[in-house]
């Protein structure tokens, strides 16, 4: 029998964990359960194959971000964080950080499992078929989910590496920042040019010269060619 993906709710309010875990065991998920960050640490730590995270940002002993912030030093593990507030410069932070997918309440929990399912097929956690895809001394491994330059390993964020992965699909194209949001972020997903921006700004940076694959469009958004 194939083993359920693990998915960690953390949330200070039990119903809230209740609603979202409901959802996600009748979609085949087997969901642990926290109810502030430094519990959700330690399941963390002490379980190795968590495939994702949902993370409210409120919360007492330790709030989202400084989870967030930790679990970020030593996992790539998908983070998708949930807000009150529905800030702007929240959601902003939250991508700073580099949290995957951020949800304002109240929210859909249809959507929100339709969210982590889309996340864990593009981190390769559906048994995706190999594919290795090259632009100039630049390798991106989907099945690995890992990218090199010249033979060295380069740290992405998720959304970073399924940015980068949406260009070297469509290289030689000049990309709208609308169809980007809707491939990269999907349809659901309502954001605006300034997480494009953010995005591709650190990560042109950590490609170093290759960074330069990266052009703007002015006006429109940005090509990727080599």
């Amino acid at each position: 029998m194939e083993e359920k993906l693990k998915i960690l709710v953390v949330d200070d309010e039990s119903r809230m964990r209740k609603l979202v875990r409901d959802f996600l065991v009748r979609s085949g998920y087997e969901v642990l359960e926290a109810g502030d960050g430094e519990a959700a640490l330690d399941i963390f730590y002490q379980t190795k194959d968590i495939a994702l995270l949902i993370l409210d940002v409120m919360m007492p002993k330790m709030d989202g971000w400084e989870v967030c912030r930790e679990i970020r030093q030593s996992s790539k593990v998908p983070i998708i964080m949930l807000t009150a507030k529905g800030e702007e410069s929240d959601e902003l932070m939250g991508f700073d950080l580099g949290v995957d997918e951020y949800i304002s309440k109240p929210f859909s929990p249809k959507i929100l499992v339709a969210r982590v399912g889309a996340i864990l097929r593009r981190a390769g956690k559906a048994g995706e078929a190999s594919e290795i895809k090259q632009a100039g001394k630049l390798v991106l491994d989907k099945t690995a989910h890992e990218v090199t330059i010249d033979g060295k390993t380069v740290e992405l964020s998720f959304k970073e590496f399924e940015l980068l992965d949406y260009f070297l699909d469509n290289q030689g194209i000049a990309l709208s920042r609308e169809r980007i949001l809707n491939s990269v972020w999907n349809y659901d997903y309502f954001g605006d040019a300034r997480t494009i921006d953010t995005h591709v700004k650190k990560l042109r940076s950590k490609l170093g010269a290759c960074g330069d694959y990266i052009k703007t469009v002015w006006g429109l958004g940005y090509k990727f060619e080599c």
